[in-house]
């Protein structure tokens, strides 16, 4: 089990990361709650992560905070959560998020995540009360960068559109993720900042 990795971050983009160490490049898929604090490419970066093997793939998912990752691991054990949801509904919702969705037992928050559906979201009310009582008095952990979010390096495509291409990769509709990215974008504003932004319209705090 690979349950943490420390190295230098060279390339990252929405959803994803490749992080040198030891002279090995690992892809690593991330949650955008963990995008938001990447470092900026070059720097150090640490990850508490989850390697997840099948008959047909291997993956490595990565997370700024190890409350996160366990969240993550029990969200997998959830009858019909599979990696790649759990990944979603923490790029909607960090783990004390969604702690305190279930302990308010606020479902429609959670339905309004990319792939949760009403039965799916009281699947996870229900499954969750119990597990989520393993994760009570763990430390948080800084961002990754222990910095605030890092903008983008300089890219052709317009920070609008990696944004709009970020949510539609999250599930979202083309015309939803363009009407939210329209309603918070200004002028100057780095894709991070779109995407933050856009995610808190359409997923309201609870």
């Amino acid at each position: 089990m690979i349950g943490r990795i420390r190295g230098t971050l060279a390339e990252k983009s929405p959803g994803q990361v490749l992080v040198e160490a030891g002279g090995l490049g690992y892809e690593v898929d991330i949650p955008y709650t963990t995008f938001f604090h990447l470092p900026e490419v070059g720097q150090e970066l640490i990850l508490h992560t989850h390697f997840s093997v099948r008959e047909d793939a291997q993956s490595l998912f990565g997370f700024a905070a190890r409350l996160d990752r366990d969240l993550f691991r029990l969200l997998i054990k959830v009858n019909g959560v599979g990696p790649r949801l759990g990944l979603g509904i923490l790029s909607g919702l960090d783990a004390q998020q969604f702690i305190r969705c279930v302990e308010n037992r606020d479902a429609a928050a959670l339905v309004k995540l990319p792939g949760v559906g009403k039965k799916t979201a009281e699947r996870l009310m229900i499954e969750m009360t119990d597990r989520i009582g393993q994760l009570e008095g763990q430390f948080m952990p800084e961002a990754a960068s222990g910095a605030a979010v890092a903008s983008t390096a300089p890219t052709t495509h317009r920070p609008s559109d990696e944004a709009e291409a970020a949510l539609i990769a999250l599930g979202y509709r083309p015309q939803e993720a363009a009407r939210a990215i329209s309603r918070v974008a200004e002028e100057g504003m780095s894709a991070e900042d779109l995407i933050r932004l856009a995610l808190k319209k359409m997923i309201p705090a609870s």
